[in-house]
């Protein structure tokens, strides 16, 4: 085994102890270390990401469900038009992009290098939302009031953008729960984890059809990203995860950029 490919299964226990450590952001590594460290094609990154990413988070919701944070009627109004539209974005969207996007300034934009772009701009975006501080509110438990058509209208983004770029999209999920949902923070976070779960699960049995899958890859690759899991949650007890989400964000911040960069340049 090269160290090239050691790395990335190393990346694999890193992407399961950033999840324990913080609670999500994790899911935005998969891609880049699948296609940067272990050279497999973005439309295939993308699909093994939703199977990775799905299986850990529901390591995670398993064990909120226990400590019973999970709110479970909001998951189902969130999670319904989340899934059908990554399961559409899978199945027939993304085999639908052409090879061959457009051309600028001599410079072909190719479905690889736009699907790689698209996905550092969701880095960038992620990045902003753990950098920034939030201030410590008071939390009240408030009755959970659903403002149906905008949760709709935000499931069915987040399961597009899921859907393209194999990433969970928690950074949009939770503010979502918080604000149209009344939920709690704790409860939301809880709750976001078996949404992605359920969502990227279904949005990957859109691939399942389309793509030649390399099973034992993918199950020891998810194995030891669960397993990183485990050891982030053990280690939460020692470290502070508000600042080491921080830290986190902008070393995402850095890896979006340097996408970009590598793809234009």
């Amino acid at each position: 085994m090269e160290v090239i490919d050691l790395l990335g299964y190393a990346g694999a226990l890193i992407i399961g102890l950033v999840l324990g450590l913080i609670g999500g952001g994790g899911s935005i590594l998969t891609v880049p270390v699948l296609v940067y460290l272990l050279m497999i094609n973005p439309v295939t990154a993308t699909a093994y990401s939703l199977f990775i990413v799905g299986t850990t988070s529901l390591v995670g919701a398993f064990k909120n469900m226990q400590k019973k944070l999970v709110d479970f009627k909001t998951a189902g109004v969130f999670s319904i038009p989340a899934f059908i539209a990554v399961y559409i974005t899978r199945m027939y969207i993304v085999p639908a992009i052409p090879d061959h996007i457009f051309t600028l300034f001599g410079f072909e934009v190719t479905k690889n290098i736009g699907i790689m772009l698209f996905f550092a701009i969701v880095m960038v975006a992620a990045s902003i939302s753990m950098i920034r501080e939030k201030k410590n509110k008071v939390e009240t438990e408030e009755e959970i009031k659903f403002n149906y058509p905008l949760i709709i209208i935000e499931g069915v983004v987040v399961g597009i953008l899921t859907g393209i770029v194999g990433a969970g999209g928690g950074f949009l999920i939770i503010p979502a729960l918080v604000l149209l949902a009344k939920l709690p923070m704790k409860k939301a976070v809880a709750t976001s984890l078996l949404i992605i779960a359920v969502k990227s699960l279904i949005g990957f049995l859109g691939d399942v059809q389309n793509l030649e899958i390399d099973w034992m890859f993918l199950l020891i690759f998810t194995t030891l990203s669960v397993i990183g899991i485990f050891l982030g949650i053990y280690l939460n007890k020692f470290i502070d995860g508000k600042k080491l989400k921080r830290v986190f964000g902008w070393f995402v911040l850095v890896m979006g950029i340097y996408i970009i960069w590598k793809e234009l340049f």
